[in-house]
């Protein structure tokens, strides 16, 4: 379970890698900033999945703040729920291993 919960926040580190490299390269001319997604893997993880997105063929950056901005917001709330999950697994095995000792 624990497993689970690791994989998403390595899987939504990269996207917050992305997502300020995009915001990094906002006053970059002709800079194509990278989409991410985040897939569920066979094992029931997750994973990040980067592209490019489509050229507009614009002389200035085509990096959109209003929507990097908002994916910073998902990614934080995703870490944080991943985190506090992790959190009450420790405390659970720990009480387990108080009964049993």
């Amino acid at each position: 379970m624990i497993s689970s919960n690791v994989s998403s926040i390595v899987s939504h580190q990269t996207w917050m890698n992305n997502n300020a490299h995009n915001v990094a390269n906002v006053n970059t001319d002709k800079f194509v900033p990278q989409n991410t997604t985040i897939s569920e893997t066979e094992n029931g993880g997750t994973k990040a999945n980067t592209s490019m997105s489509s050229s507009n063929g614009s002389e200035k950056s085509q990096t959109d703040l209003s929507k990097e901005l908002t994916d910073q917001m998902i990614v934080e709330k995703a870490t944080q729920t991943n985190v506090q999950a992790i959190r009450t697994q420790d405390e659970m095995y720990g009480s387990l291993l108080d009964i049993r000792g």
